[in-house]
């Protein structure tokens, strides 16, 4: 098999951000489909500690979301938003726990492209998590907010490059 074949491969390659969204409306199914994947991340001990909020448009918290991020825009025009949270109660290793988070959203943003839709993972937003968890009425003690990924149909092909690889290897091999 080459790795043209390989649906894995190519839709890790193909992936980019998309911010500009079309307005066609994300289906529960879509949204059910999307979670799914971060529930099927790998985690230390199994201990899953995500926890996710899916919020759509028409929801006044999209728009008190997107007055604690600079890319207010993107969260007001996106057809889904899915806030993805470690529930402190479940965390067993900061470190390992936040990497599965990554992981998590990773999955999230995969499948988000292999069933068409765009996404981008806004991870700004951490910077406000005070006031993101005062706007969902979440306990900041329990919760700590990963991020948000913005979905929707897109308008636009994401784009963006990579540097060579060679670059990034601290050995050749």
């Amino acid at each position: 098999m080459t790795e043209r074949d390989n649906v894995v491969l190519q839709a890790i390659r193909e992936r980019r951000s998309v911010r500009r969204f079309t307005g066609e409306p994300v289906t529960r199914e879509d949204a059910l489909t999307i979670v799914e994947a971060g529930r099927f991340a790998p985690s230390g001990l199994n201990n899953q500690p995500w926890r996710f909020l899916c919020l759509w448009p028409g929801d006044a918290r999209v728009h008190a979301l997107a007055g604690c991020t600079k890319y207010g825009a993107v969260v007001e025009a996106c057809g889904l938003l899915v806030g993805v949270f470690l529930d402190r109660d479940a965390m067993y290793s900061p470190l390992k726990d936040h990497q599965t988070a990554g992981a998590c959203i990773q999955n999230m943003l995969l499948a988000t492209h292999s069933i068409g839709l765009g996404g981008v993972w806004l991870g700004e937003i951490v910077n406000q998590a005070d006031q993101v968890l005062d706007a969902l009425s979440l306990s900041g003690e329990r919760y700590e907010l990963m991020a948000f990924l913005a979905i929707g149909h897109p308008a636009h092909p994401g784009a963006s490059s990579r540097q060579p690889l060679e670059t990034l290897l601290l050995e050749a091999f």
